[in-house]
């Protein structure tokens, strides 16, 4: 009995000292827990008047300094909540393929026209829009190639263009209809296949009244083209669609449509007298309409050698650019300045406010090319400015020539 009464209190002992220390574990477990509380709620206060003082120093940073997005072609004046937009745009004469240049560009398998341009890309990479005027159609070998009076090209051209880095060509010439619909419409299926913009010769009426409008920096650039006629072949009865002929009423109406989607309207026109270096009356006095109708550049081709650029005073302020004639840019025709074209190129700025929309061109620049050969072979479109080297004689004082007859009239 004594025995058991002894492991009776050991064990009322044992339990006792457990609760005791039960207890003070709980006390030192409610202890930790309240630190830890603390601790983590301090924490979290801290971080958030930290994010506090960061946030509102950013606002001040905002207020003080205006923001500023694709700095090279996007302003924001904050002070006056001015949106300004930039884009330049070039244009390029006439791609008048002869027989002396398809059979240069000859390989075994095919043409290969890239090389024609190498010396050239880099220039022509310089507008963020370059229109070229394509003189004779892309109709391929299916038709036949062939060269002056009645051309057809190889298709290869239009390759050769996209990778020189031409973002739309003119095709309303006079020569559009050298190969028949048949040849218009082989050549268009071709750019077409190859991505290639095309304006001046449409396949169906609904072509010709889709506007071509090309866009970006949010500057929408409508493109319009234009002939003084087809070297006397008639367009067929019932198609007139297939290309597009210089009707004024008609291209002013085109004009105000184009406006109506587009910030910028640049019209092609082929027109002139070949083979003069100043344009006549009749230019100059189509391009007042076609200004006053509401076109803002208007780039001439035909004349296969350059013509002047100037500007043109508009009613609301503003001004137009016009350039008669770009001349050639690649073709087989040389000396007396048939030989020597360039790139043209304006900057376009949209400047937003609260009042509306504003369009200014500024800037307005001419590199003057020359295409090089050596006895037919080796065609190469260079910089008139490095033309020496690739057997130009007087190159130099030819260049300042150029630039002079082509800006000279620019104020």
């Amino acid at each position: 009995m004594m025995k058991n009464a002894k492991i009776h209190i050991k064990i009322k002992l044992l339990i006792y000292m457990l609760y005791i220390k039960g207890i003070i574990f709980m006390k030192l477990s409610k202890a930790f827990l309240l630190s830890a509380f603390f601790c983590t709620t301090l924490l979290i206060c801290s971080g958030l008047l930290i994010y506090k003082m960061h946030t509102e120093h950013k606002a001040e940073a905002a207020e003080a300094k205006p923001v500023q997005l694709h700095a090279e072609d996007r302003e924001m004046a904050e002070g006056s909540k001015i949106l300004i937009e930039r884009v330049t745009l070039g244009a390029i004469g006439d791609i008048l393929i002869h027989d002396w240049v398809y059979n240069d560009a000859k390989t075994k398998t095919g043409y290969d026209f890239n090389p024609m341009f190498e010396h050239a890309k880099s220039l022509l990479s310089t507008p963020d829009f370059l229109l070229a005027n394509q003189e004779t159609i892309l109709g391929g070998t299916k038709i036949g190639i062939s060269s002056y009076p009645m051309f057809n090209s190889p298709q290869e051209v239009g390759n050769a263009l996209i990778e020189a880095g031409v973002d739309i060509v003119s095709t309303a010439n006079n020569h559009s209809l050298d190969k028949g619909v048949k040849g218009l419409e082989a050549s268009l299926d071709y750019m077409d296949q190859i991505g290639l913009p095309h304006v001046g010769t449409s396949r169906t009426p609904n072509e010709q009244q889709t506007l071509k409008i090309l866009s970006k920096n949010g500057i929408k650039v409508a493109y319009l083209s234009y002939t003084y006629g087809t070297n006397g072949i008639p367009v067929p009865a019932g198609k007139e669609y297939l290309v597009n002929l210089i009707d004024e009423t008609a291209i002013i109406n085109e004009i105000k449509r184009a406006k109506e989607e587009a910030d910028v309207v640049v019209i092609s026109m082929h027109w002139g007298n070949e083979y003069q270096l100043q344009p006549t009356v009749e230019q100059k006095n189509l391009a007042q309409s076609l200004v006053k109708a509401g076109a803002d550049i208007i780039f001439g081709h035909h004349p296969h050698v350059l013509q002047p650029m100037e500007w043109i005073d508009r009613k609301d302020g503003g001004q137009s650019l016009v350039v008669y004639s770009l001349g050639n840019f690649l073709s087989g025709q040389m000396r007396d300045y048939k030989d020597i074209g360039g790139l043209a190129t304006v900057e376009v700025t949209k400047y937003i406010d609260q009042n509306g929309v504003d369009i200014k061109l500024s800037n307005p620049g001419f590199v003057p090319t020359y295409v090089s050969n050596k006895q037919l072979k080796n065609y190469q479109i260079v910089p008139l400015e490095n033309a020496g080297s690739f057997g130009l004689p007087n190159a130099d004082s030819k260049y300042d020539e150029i630039m002079k007859h082509m800006l000279g009239n620019m104020k």
